[in-house]
């Protein structure tokens, strides 16, 4: 029997992944000092960066979830995003940050910005943990980034495949 790990390369350290956490948290609390900050975390993938980020942010936030679905069970997109749970507060003239774990294709992103923007807040913004920016297919503005990677598919620190690896305390290279 193999161990659940061993498919697993590890990628981006957690001293790396929390170096940079409170460095975005700095930066947003800078940009948004004084403003009234709603922090909106994409689940299921972006939960424990978005944990670590908001206690990063040192200034008064608010927050909630949104659950956005394009992969399914599958390791690939199927190109169809999906709003499973949407918002409880109503983001007109809010400044609003979404956090997400990775922007990948920027399909995802460009259709949740698209929706959200018709909602007419103060600002929509976004931080992502990672980007694979030789994948991308739509146009995505991050305004606080983490990192850049290569075209891997990668697990950990919240990101999935199929539901497993999200309790890994870094990101690392899946080996299928």
């Amino acid at each position: 029997m193999t161990s659940f790990f061993s498919k697993v390369e590890p990628y981006i350290t957690q001293a790396d992944i929390h170096d940079k956490v409170k460095d975005l948290g700095q930066k947003i609390a800078q940009d948004y000092a004084g403003q009234e900050l709603l922090c909106v975390c994409i689940l299921k993938g972006s939960i424990l960066f978005f944990s670590d980020l908001i206690r990063a942010i040192d200034d008064d936030i608010r927050v909630d979830f949104m659950r956005i679905s394009s992969y399914g069970n599958d390791l690939e997109s199927s190109g169809v995003v999906q709003i499973i749970q949407d918002l409880s507060f109503d983001i007109r003239n809010k400044h609003v940050l979404i956090v997400e774990d990775i922007v990948d294709t920027g399909n995802t992103l460009s259709a949740l910005l698209d929706a959200l923007r018709l909602r007419n807040p103060a600002s929509l913004k976004i931080c992502s943990l990672l980007s694979k920016p030789s994948r991308r297919k739509k146009d995505v503005t991050i305004d606080y980034l983490g990192f850049t990677i290569d075209d891997h598919f990668v697990v950990g620190y919240g990101l999935d495949a199929a539901e497993q690896y999200r309790n890994l305390p870094f990101i690392g290279k899946l080996n299928t």
